[in-house]
């Protein structure tokens, strides 16, 4: 069988039309990595938190519409548990897609449930003999945030290297394991009432809960993460550091003024407006300052939120600089080569 007489011209042809097929690509030798840039793992897919919050929102709503259109109170738990863990988990994507180092998916999706369940389990029992009192709320940021630093010490106990970036995520995921567990017992104890189950007064709980998450619980411990991994200094091992204590009473702290916020707002809303205390009737508020309180209770609620957000910022602003000084590098762990991509 004989071959064309052009078929060398025509390869020719070929070769010029997809010069880039026959090519092999070269790194360039004057191009150095980055020590402190850790690459990210191959299975992240950038986009799922928003999606899937787009989605659980949506089936959140239809769940609700099908519920008040049928009255079927099994669809209740699905309210409840859609409303609660949407945005916590949702949170736990978005650091599943930044994370670096050892940190893996699992670890994280540990600290989420595990951690959460451990969290509510060890605030309750440490809550369980606490007498109502002016530092009642205190006392409650000061026991939470310590069972939530606890874990997150357990949880990231062999995650390579401890950065305060790294300990910001991994903080994050477990404060946002804690705030979906608790917004649950919240939504549920808000459902049932003496006249049955209220789902406006479980709807109006999970809303508010799921808005304010981000700011509370995953804040919070986001915070005390990046502070107690920081002191670490991009090390394999936790290090000591007076800024540990510091950072764990200040978000002790900012725990308690959110929770003791609508006290303090309704006791300045009495005292602005010059109503006395015993216009008060049953615990409630007079419905002549009830505007102004809320006005107060909401305001208060931005600044501490303001005050952890730029807390937050600021530690890591100043570990970043550290990094770009050279101050954090560990040089054992910059020299492990990156893992090879999957596939």
């Amino acid at each position: 069988m004989s071959l064309p007489s052009d078929l060398p011209a025509v390869r020719a042809e070929q070769r010029d039309a997809h010069p880039d097929q026959h090519q092999h690509k070269h790194p360039d030798p004057h191009q150095h990595p980055d020590p402190h840039e850790q690459p990210p793992h191959p299975h992240h897919r950038h986009g799922w938190w928003w999606k899937t919050l787009l989605t659980g929102f949506v089936l959140w709503v239809v769940t609700i519409i099908v519920t008040f259109s049928t009255l079927n109170t099994n669809l209740v738990p699905t309210i409840i548990l859609l409303g609660s863990f949407l945005v916590p988990f949702t949170v736990v994507l978005f650091v599943i897609e930044r994370v670096t180092g050892s940190v893996s998916t699992m670890q994280l999706i540990v600290a989420f449930f595990v951690g959460g369940i451990l969290g509510v389990l060890g605030a309750s029992l440490l809550e369980a003999d606490l007498r109502a009192g002016a530092g009642l709320y205190i006392v409650v940021g000061f026991v939470e945030e310590f069972v939530k630093g606890v874990l997150l010490v357990v949880v990231g106990w062999r995650v390579r290297p401890k950065t305060a970036r790294q300990g910001a995520l991994l903080g994050a995921t477990v404060g946002a394991g804690f705030a979906a567990f608790e917004s649950a017992g919240y939504a549920f104890n808000a459902a049932i009432t003496s006249r049955g189950i209220d789902l406006v007064s479980l709807l109006q709980t999970e809303v508010v809960r799921a808005i304010l998450s981000p700011v509370g619980h995953v804040l919070w411990t986001a915070i005390l993460g990046a502070v107690v991994f920081g002191a670490a200094h991009g090390r394999a091992r936790f290090r000591w550091s007076w800024s540990i204590p510091i950072a764990y009473v200040g978000v002790a702290l900012l725990h308690g003024l959110w929770d003791s916020n609508s006290t303090i707002s309704t006791l300045l809303a009495f005292l602005v407006t010059g109503t006395p205390f015993s216009a008060a009737r049953n615990g409630a508020v007079p419905v002549s300052i009830a505007g102004l309180a809320t006005t107060l209770y909401v305001v208060g609620l931005a600044i501490v939120s303001a005050i952890g957000v730029v807390i937050l910022i600021a530690v890591l602003i100043r570990a970043k600089k550290r990094t770009a000084g050279g101050l954090d590098e560990d040089p054992a762990w910059s020299a492990t080569p990156a893992p090879h991509p999957l596939g």
